[in-house]
C-alpha cells in the first residue's frame, strides 16, 4: 500500500518568487524602469517609484525598499564559441548574480476608507461604487475640504495626532460637496506624497499607473490626472498584486519573457490632465491651508 503524500497538493510544487503586496503591483504594472511609478487605491494608498539598482535614502520623509531581487543569467556556454570559452576561463564557472531594484514608498492611510465612513457612518450612500454619481451633482466642492485624518496623518507628514476635519462648508453645502471633498482629498493625499518623490528622485513623472479599487472611479482619476499634471493610466486589470508575483514567477521559470510581460500590460483607459493653471493652484491652496490649519498647535 503506497504511503500518502505529505502536504496539501500530490507533489511538491517550488515556490518560483515571493513579494509583499506593494510591490508585486509595481511590478505586475510593467514598472521596469527607473521613474516609473504606480498607486494603489485600496484601504489607503500607497505608491511606488522605481528609482534603480542603486539605495537612496529619502530626505522628505518616505521610505526606501527593495522593489525586487532578481537572478541574472549566468554565462552559458552553449552560445559561446571555443575562443569565447576559453577567454571566459573561469567565470564560466560563476553563480548567477542577484540584481536588486529598489523603490521609494508612500502610504497614506485613508483612501477608500473614506467611502465607507460616507457609506457607514454618515449614511450618505448605499454601497461605495454611489459616491461618484453623488460627487457628480455638483461641479465643485466650493470651499469644503475634507482632510481625513482619521487615524492621522500618513506620508510625507507621519503625524498620528492630527485630527479628521472638514471645513470651508456654509448654509449652501450639501452631502454631494461633501462626497466630491472625499474624492479630492485622496488625490490630494497622493499629489503630497508625489511631490516628495519628485524631490528625492532623479526621474522626472512623466506618467502614473494606477490600480486598486478606487482606480476605477473615474472622476477620482481625473481629478488626480490634474493635479499631478501627468497622465493617469489605469490597465485593463485593476487587481494586479497576484499578477505581478505571477509574472515573476514566470519569468524566473523561463516561462515568460520581458518583452511578454511588458505586452500583457494593457492599457483601458488614460487620463490627460485638462485643469488650467490657476484652477489647479487654486485647489492646491486650498487643500494645503486646510493642512497648515490642521498643523497649528491649538
Amino acid at each position: 500500500m503506497a504511503k500518502p503524500k505529505k502536504g496539501l497538493f500530490a507533489k511538491q510544487i517550488p515556490i518560483q518568487a515571493v513579494l509583499g503586496d506593494q510591490q508585486a503591483a509595481l511590478f505586475g504594472q510593467g514598472c521596469l524602469d527607473a521613474g516609473m511609478a504606480k498607486n494603489t487605491y485600496g484601504t489607503g494608498c500607497f505608491m511606488l517609484m522605481n528609482i534603480g539598482q542603486q539605495p537612496k535614502l529619502s530626505e522628505h520623509k518616505l521610505l526606501t525598499t527593495i522593489a525586487w531581487q532578481r537572478k541574472t543569467s549566468p554565462i552559458r556556454p552553449d552560445n559561446l564559441s571555443f575562443d569565447q570559452i576559453v577567454q571566459s576561463g573561469k567565470r564560466m564557472l560563476q553563480p548567477p548574480k542577484k540584481e536588486v531594484t529598489y523603490a521609494l514608498e508612500g502610504s497614506v492611510f485613508m483612501a477608500g476608507a473614506i467611502v465607507q465612513w460616507l457609506r457607514d457612518n454618515l449614511g450618505m450612500i448605499q454601497q461605495s461604487s454611489d459616491v461618484e454619481d453623488l460627487a457628480r451633482q455638483v461641479d465643485s466642492s466650493e470651499d469644503v475640504v475634507l482632510l481625513p485624518a482619521f487615524t492621522g496623518l500618513g506620508a510625507p507628514y507621519w503625524r498620528s495626532d492630527i485630527s479628521a476635519s472638514i471645513t470651508g462648508m456654509s448654509r449652501g453645502t450639501t452631502k454631494a460637496h461633501i462626497a466630491r471633498a472625499a474624492l479630492e482629498a485622496v488625490a490630494y493625499q497622493t499629489y503630497d506624497v508625489l511631490i516628495a518623490m519628485q524631490k528625492d528622485s532623479p526621474h522626472p513623472l512623466t506618467e502614473l499607473r494606477v490600480d486598486g479599487g478606487a482606480a476605477n472611479n473615474d472622476l477620482l482619476m481625473q481629478f488626480q490626472a490634474d493635479l499631478l499634471g501627468v497622465p493617469v493610466l489605469r490597465p485593463r486589470d485593476t487587481e494586479i498584486t497576484a499578477k505581478g508575483a505571477a509574472l515573476l514567477a514566470g519569468l524566473k521559470t523561463g516561462l515568460y519573457d520581458e518583452s511578454t510581460m511588458k505586452a500583457s500590460w494593457q492599457v483601458d483607459r488614460v487620463f490627460e490632465p485638462s485643469m488650467s493653471a490657476d484652477t489647479r493652484e487654486r485647489h492646491l491652496a486650498k487643500w494645503q491651508q486646510a493642512i497648515k490649519r490642521s498643523l497649528m498647535p491649538l
